[in-house]
């Protein structure tokens, strides 16, 4: 079996981060050691995590001076603060794990044991159920794109890619499955297994409806090609908020298009983002008119990926 090491980014995550802590100590495959690195928290996050971290060795609390701004690249900061702490050590994986999610007792040997049978593999992860009872919806998403609540990373991977790109507005782990693409390494997701995110996602900053604007500006800024976008549209006027979603998602982008709203991925990531989503596309539409194949299942509703727990 391989052995990891995990890396948490945790502010202010006292409400949920012992659930965090718990499923992990309760794995068959621990990890050889875990720096749950406190971005500035003001709550009882430190007192939570100092209090495991005495009964377990492997447990390390790293802390980063308060800050006021709250902003996506301040998680790879702190991601990078517990990295350069493992550099003494000898790991086959490398995981970023939110302290906000928990999972069962076999879930880190599940994701170890598909890296361990394909070399190929550079990043897996599995999908998240939130706390309403959503879980996402991989008939209609690439099982390609691995959610930021857990990925793990085979290190030689996570190496080639450079690690997480701080990028402010967010989209890091969707960057980093990307570039782990472009390098030549698979990245999937697992559906076998879930963990569960115990925090609503995505509405702190710009409300419920608002997110639908942005999310249709972040589209554009990592590239979506305009076709791509429509059908993206077409989906959520399948799903709530149904048409009103459909035409926010679409209004940011267009927005974002005529004002050319500055993009912070090189010109070659974007064409390289058009080009899986045309493959996609092309797939989920030839699909219907071709004859049933099980060899079309990984290329038609999973990988169509008009829906994106990232925005794209």
């Amino acid at each position: 079996m391989l052995n990891y090491v995990l890396i948490t980014p945790a502010r202010d995550e006292a409400r949920f981060i012992e659930l965090t802590i718990k499923s992990v100590v309760a794995q068959t495959a621990r990890p050889l050691k875990w720096i749950i690195v406190s971005d500035g928290s003001t709550d009882e996050t430190d007192d939570i995590v100092s209090k495991y971290a005495a009964e377990h060795p492997w447990i390390e609390l790293a802390r980063m001076p308060e800050r006021r701004e709250r902003h996506f690249a301040a998680k790879v900061f702190a991601f990078n603060a517990g990295y350069a702490k493992l550099c003494e050590l000898n790991y086959d994986a490398v995981g970023s794990l939110d302290g906000d999610i928990s999972f069962d007792e076999g879930f880190f040997a599940f994701l170890l044991q598909k890296l361990d049978e394909n070399p190929g593999l550079g990043l897996v992860g599995a999908p998240f159920q939130e706390s309403s009872g959503k879980t996402y919806d991989y008939r209609f998403a690439s099982l390609e794109n691995v959610s930021g609540a857990c990925q793990l990373f085979r290190r030689q991977c996570f190496e080639d890619v450079g690690g997480y790109t701080p990028l402010k507005e967010g989209g890091i782990d969707h960057v980093a499955a990307i570039t782990a693409r472009m390098k030549g390494w698979k990245t999937r997701t697992f559906t076998e297994k879930a963990c569960l995110h115990h925090r609503k996602m995505g509405t702190a900053r710009h409300g419920y409806f608002g997110l639908w604007f942005k999310n249709g500006t972040k589209d554009y800024s990592f590239g979506n090609h305009p076709v791509w976008e429509l059908f993206r549209m077409c989906y959520q006027m399948a799903n709530q908020p149904f048409v009103l979603g459909a035409l926010l998602l679409g209004a940011g982008y267009f927005w974002a298009l005529m004002v050319r709203h500055e993009r912070p991925i090189p010109a070659a990531m974007i064409a390289f983002i058009r080009r899986e989503q045309m493959r996609r596309l092309r797939s989920a539409l030839t699909r219907p008119f071709s004859k049933a194949n099980p060899k079309l299942r990984e290329g038609s509703p999973q990988a169509c990926g008009l829906e994106s727990g990232d925005g794209r």
